[in-house]
């Protein structure tokens, strides 16, 4: 199936970029606002994932104002407390709801080195599957995935029940995975510590 073809099939997602954690082994820093290569790490990620989806969305918590400058929808946690990447994504299915999107494509704020084809490939897998998420030989990246808007109120009932797991409930969904090339750096190479900066800042 040709991309001119899936775009019949299904529509041209949106996408979120997920910010809303805590970013503690950075010492509480604004993870997405960290400099990387004289760029905040944000402008990378919005650079490779925003020319892949009609819209794209950022979920983050606290004062949206610090993003003002990158334009973009800011979508905070509809739960709360900090319960991880699955309210983000609920975020983002609920707001792509309100517009009338099929899909959400959910990224990392931390994922500098993303793919050009993720979404294209995602799509792909999804004509046979609900979910599709990322995957290289290290393992699943479960929060670089697409999501059905049509799942959000169960995925908010499973939340609620205390389900954390971004791969383990999307698998429990029967989501399939994509597979991506091994590349260097890893496509889905992402920045937890002040080493994994420096690292990402040598390979820029």
């Amino acid at each position: 199936m040709t991309i001119e073809q899936i775009g019949q099939v299904v529509q041209q997602p949106f996408g979120v970029i997920l910010a809303g954690g805590q970013a503690r082994r950075l010492g509480g820093q604004d993870k997405p606002l960290i400099q990387l290569g004289g760029r905040p790490l944000l402008a990378h990620v919005v650079d490779r994932f925003a020319p892949q989806v009609a819209q794209l969305a950022l979920n983050a918590n606290g004062d949206t104002a610090r993003f003002c400058a990158f334009d973009l929808v800011t979508l905070p946690d509809t739960i709360d407390g900090f319960v991880g990447p699955l309210a983000g994504v609920l975020a983002g299915l609920d707001w792509a709801a309100r517009i009338g999107a099929d899909h959400v494509v959910s990224v990392a704020a931390d994922t500098p080195f993303l793919p050009p084809d993720l979404v294209p490939r995602l799509l792909l897998a999804v004509q046979n599957a609900p979910i599709a998420l990322a995957e290289t030989a290290s393992g699943m990246h479960p929060t670089c995935a697409i999501w059905p808007v049509k799942l959000r109120d169960m995925l908010r009932a499973d939340i609620m029940n205390g389900q954390r797991r971004v791969g383990g409930w999307a698998l429990d969904q029967g989501a399939a995975t994509v597979r991506f090339l091994d590349t260097t750096p890893d496509a889905f190479f992402n920045i937890n510590t002040p080493e994994d900066l420096a690292l990402a800042n040598s390979f820029l």
